[in-house]
C-alpha cells in the first residue's frame, strides 16, 4: 500500500480511535472515579481475566438491540433508548467511499452493457462502445498526468477518445444500470453507484477509486457486515439508521475531502452490492433515508457489539453512560466472558517492567460491577512500573474491552 494512502487511513483509524474529528466541537467524557484495585500476581503466573462486553461501549449495543427487539421495541424506540436527545430525520444524499482494496494508479472496470463514463471537468458523459472482444476498459493517466480513457481486449490495451478528444479535462468515472464490477489486487467486487478516478490532491499523480453511491445503496453494503442477519426485523433496522447516521457525520466532516468515508473497519465494513443480503436491504428500505440529528447535524452514533449491561460515555450528551436492560440475552455470548493471560506475556510487552509483580487499577469509569471499565492502571514490576491506559492493555492484549477483573487462573 502507497504511503499516502496509509497516512489517509491511518487518519481515519485516530479518527475512529478518539471518537469524533476535534473540528466538530465534541465534549469530553465522563472522568473515571479513583479505585485502588491491586492483583498480585498469582503463583501459577496465569491471570484469570474476567470480562464483561465487546468494544468500547459507546452508544447503542448491537447485541442489546436484539434483546431490545426480542422485548418488543421497535427500531424507534431502540434508537431512542441508545441515542438520547437525538431526533429522526429524513435525508437523500450520495457519499464517497475510498475502496481500500485497490492500491493500484488506475480504475479497470468489467466491461457491460450500458457502461457509461463521465468527465467531471467537462460535465458530459458519454455512452461507451460495446464492441466484440472487449473485456475491460479503465482510467489511466498521460504522460501529461491527465485522465486518459482505454479498452482492453485480446491484443491488450487501446486508447479511446471521448469527443474527439485524447485526454478528459478532469477527473474521469465510471457508471452502468444495475452495478460495476472493478478489478483489484484483492479481486473483484461489484458496486452500485459511480466508480472514481479520484486525485487526493490537485498536484497529485496518484488516483484513488472511490465510490460515489446514494446513501442507502452503501448502507446496504454495510449492515451485513455489522450484525448477523437472521436478527429481528427492528434490531436490523436500527443498525441501518446508527449506520446511515455515522455516514452521514463523515460526509458533513469531509464535505471538501475526495474521499468521505473508507470501507474498513477504521469507519465501517463496506462489500458494496456482493455483501447485501435480503434480510438487511429490507431493512434499509424500511428506514430509506432515516438518520438521527442532534443541534441540527447529524449525530455521531457510535455503536459497539456488546455493552456488557451499562453503556459508557461518549463525546457528547446523547451518548451517556447507562444501564443498558437488553444487552443480556442468551444469544449474547460476550456480556460476560472469561480469558487467561499470563505475567509472562505482560513481561514481553513491556520490557522494562522486570518480573511482573501486580496489576493495579486506579481508575474506572464507575458504572457497574468492579465499578466499570479501567481508565487507567499501573503495572507493578521488580525493575519499573508502567502506567498505561485501560484502552492500551485491552488493545495490547486483545481483550474484548476495558470492563475486566482479575484473578488466579
Amino acid at each position: 500500500m502507497r504511503s499516502r494512502r496509509a497516512a489517509a487511513m491511518l487518519l481515519a483509524l485516530v479518527i475512529a480511535a478518539t471518537g469524533v474529528p476535534q473540528l466538530l466541537g465534541a465534549g469530553p467524557a465522563a472522568a473515571g472515579v479513583s479505585v485502588n484495585q491491586v492483583y498480585r500476581v498469582p503463583d501459577s503466573g496465569r491471570f484469570t481475566v474476567h470480562g464483561h462486553g465487546y468494544g468500547h461501549g459507546h452508544g447503542m449495543s448491537q447485541f442489546g438491540a436484539e434483546g431490545a427487539a426480542r422485548q418488543g421495541l421497535g427500531y424507534q424506540e431502540i434508537l431512542a433508548f441508545y441515542y438520547p436527545g437525538t431526533t429522526l430525520r429524513s435525508t437523500r444524499s450520495k457519499v464517497r467511499v475510498l475502496i481500500s482494496a485497490d492500491t493500484t494508479d488506475d480504475v479497470v472496470v468489467e466491461a457491460r452493457p450500458g457502461l457509461r463514463l463521465r468527465d467531471r471537468g467537462a460535465g458530459e458523459t458519454y455512452r461507451l462502445p460495446r464492441s466484440t472482444g472487449t473485456d475491460r476498459w479503465r482510467l489511466t493517466t498521460d504522460s501529461q498526468n491527465r485522465d486518459v480513457v482505454e479498452y482492453h481486449d485480446r491484443n491488450g490495451w487501446h486508447g479511446w477518445s471521448p469527443g474527439g478528444s485524447r485526454a478528459l479535462t478532469g477527473e474521469g468515472e465510471f457508471r452502468a444500470r444495475g452495478a460495476l464490477t472493478p478489478s483489484t489486487p484483492s479481486g473483484k467486487r461489484t458496486y452500485r453507484g459511480w466508480l472514481r478516478a479520484a486525485r487526493p490532491s490537485a498536484s497529485s499523480t496518484d488516483r484513488d477509486t472511490v465510490n460515489v453511491v446514494k446513501l442507502d445503496a452503501y448502507v446496504k453494503g454495510v449492515v451485513p457486515s455489522e450484525v448477523y442477519t437472521s436478527w429481528r426485523p427492528a434490531a436490523l433496522q436500527a443498525q441501518s439508521v446508527a449506520a446511515r447516521t455515522y455516514a452521514a457525520f463523515d460526509r458533513a466532516a469531509h464535505r471538501d475531502r475526495y474521499y468521505q468515508i473508507c470501507d474498513t473497519t477504521s469507519c465501517q465494513v463496506y462489500g458494496g452490492k456482493d455483501g447485501e443480503v435480503a434480510s438487511t436491504n429490507a431493512a434499509v428500505d424500511a428506514t430509506a433515508g432515516r438518520i438521527l440529528t442532534h443541534g441540527g447535524g447529524p449525530a455521531f452514533t457510535q455503536f459497539s457489539s456488546s455493552s456488557g449491561g451499562w453503556t459508557s460515555a461518549g463525546n457528547f450528551s446523547y451518548l451517556p453512560a447507562k444501564k443498558d436492560p437488553y444487552d443480556d440475552w442468551s444469544g449474547n455470548l460476550v456480556h460476560s466472558w472469561s480469558t487467561t493471560l499470563s505475567a509472562a506475556t505482560i513481561e514481553r510487552a513491556y520490557s522494562s517492567l522486570g518480573r511482573l509483580r501486580s496489576v493495579r487499577v486506579t481508575s474506572r469509569d464507575g458504572n457497574g460491577q468492579w465499578q466499570g471499565r479501567i481508565v487507567s492502571m499501573v503495572l507493578e514490576g521488580s525493575r519499573n512500573d508502567v502506567r498505561i491506559s485501560g484502552d492500551e492493555f485491552r488493545s495490547r492484549f486483545g481483550l474484548r474491552s476495558t470492563w475486566v477483573s482479575f484473578s488466579s487462573s
